[in-house]
């Protein structure tokens, strides 16, 4: 279930993150496979901000590490951070049980690179392929537990997405 938290020191039990929604000059957004999931599991890149860093630096540093690219300008913020709970078959294995869920702070980014920048063979790979899709299409590709989340980033940057 996402939710907002106005302050994320506040959301215990949840993993302190952020999530990147990459955008090109077309207004699409960047989309991954991931490498772990059975199923067709698409999402854009997130990840866990480090002890003192700040949530931007993280999204930048993530980008790097996921993608192999950090070309990218701040667009916006979210205002709220947003929350998704783990179901409770992964509730136990995600980060050996620390966490229900995570806390994440958004950011829409603009890429600046060319296709050609991007590169999954990172030093640890997390996704098999990538794409750009319309705004629109991004509930349909996340996982189910993570599709609330989605339709909050959407209300949270609608204003730049046009929609």
């Amino acid at each position: 279930m996402s939710e907002a938290t106005p302050d994320a020191g506040s959301a215990e039990g949840y993993r302190r993150a952020v999530g990147i929604m990459l955008l090109n000059a077309a207004g699409e957004v960047f989309v991954a496979q991931r490498i772990d999931f059975a199923q067709d599991a698409w999402q854009m890149p997130q990840g866990g901000i480090d002890k003192g860093e700040a949530p931007l630096a993280a999204a930048f540093r993530e980008l790097k590490e996921e993608i192999g690219t950090d070309k990218a300008d701040l667009i916006a913020e979210s205002k709220r951070w947003l929350a998704y709970d783990y179901p409770p078959e992964l509730r136990g294995r995600a980060w050996r049980g620390r966490y229900r869920g995570q806390i994440q702070k958004w950011f829409a980014l603009r890429f600046t690179g060319s296709d050609g920048d991007i590169d999954l063979e990172t030093a640890h790979p997390e996704f098999s392929a990538w794409k750009w899709v319309p705004p629109q299409e991004l509930p349909r590709l996340i996982v189910a537990f993570k599709r609330q989340l989605y339709l909050d980033v959407l209300m949270e940057f609608r204003e730049i997405l046009k929609l």
